[in-house]
C-alpha cells in the first residue's frame, strides 16, 4: 500500500457515558496546535463512540488519506498512566456502544486473524520515553471496546501501520496541553523507530 510518506493521522474519541469531556480528543486537538515537528504533516479526526461510525471513519483514513502512520488515542478512565498498546484482537466485542449496538458476532472482521500486531515495537518506545510527572507503560490488552475495535480495524487496513495510546482522564495536574506534549514526544519516538525499521527492510 502506497502511503503519503509524511502524513500522520491522529484520532481521539468523543464523549461517552458520564465523560462529557474525553481527554483523548482534548489532547489530540492540542496536539494539532503543537504539531509533530520537521516535515511531518499532521491531520486529526474525532471518532464517535459507535462501532459502525468507527469502521467507516477508520476505513476512510486508509482508503482516502493513506498515511504513513495512524495513531489512535483513547481514554482509560481508571488509569493514571499513558499506556502504549501493542496489538488488536478480533473477537469478544459484546459491550454495547452509545447506540446500543455491538459488532456482528462480537467480531471486528468475521474472516480476520485473531490478533494483529503493530509494526511499531511499543515496548521499545516505552523504554525510550521518559516523561516528567507521568508514567508510560506497555500493554497487550486494549480492552475489547471501541478503543481496541478502532485499533484492530486500523491495523488490518493499514497493514500494521497503526498504534493505539490510552491516556488517563484530565485533572488539574494533568492538562490537555500536558497530555498533548506527552503524545508529541511519544509519536516522534515512534516515527524515529519506524524510520529505522523501514530502512532495514
Amino acid at each position: 500500500m502506497a502511503s503519503n510518506s509524511n502524513l500522520v493521522v491522529v484520532t481521539g474519541f468523543g464523549p461517552y457515558r458520564n465523560y462529557i469531556i474525553n481527554s483523548s480528543w482534548e489532547a489530540v486537538k492540542e496536539l494539532s496546535e503543537l504539531g509533530l515537528g520537521g516535515d511531518v504533516e499532521l491531520q486529526i479526526m474525532e471518532l464517535p463512540v459507535k462501532y459502525s461510525e468507527v469502521m467507516r471513519k477508520v476505513c476512510k483514513i486508509w482508503t482516502e488519506r493513506k498515511p504513513l502512520l495512524s495513531v489512535h488515542v483513547g481514554m482509560a478512565s481508571s488509569s493514571k498512566a499513558i499506556t502504549l498498546e501493542q496489538c488488536g484482537r478480533n473477537k469478544g466485542y459484546m459491550e454495547k456502544d452509545l447506540g446500543g449496538a455491538h459488532p456482528h458476532g462480537g467480531c471486528c472482521l468475521l474472516e480476520g486473524p485473531e490478533r494483529i500486531e503493530s509494526v511499531i515495537n511499543m515496548k521499545t518506545v516505552c523504554k525510550n520515553i521518559s516523561l516528567p510527572g507521568i508514567d508510560v507503560i506497555y500493554s497487550r490488552d486494549a480492552g475489547r471496546y471501541l478503543c481496541e475495535y478502532a485499533y484492530y480495524i486500523s491495523l488490518h487496513y493499514g497493514q500494521g501501520r497503526a498504534v493505539f495510546i490510552h491516556v488517563p482522564p484530565l485533572t488539574k495536574a494533568l492538562t490537555s496541553r500536558g497530555l498533548a506534549q506527552a503524545l508529541q514526544h511519544i509519536i516522534q519516538e515512534m516515527l524515529t523507530l519506524y524510520g529505522q525499521t523501514s530502512a532495514h527492510q
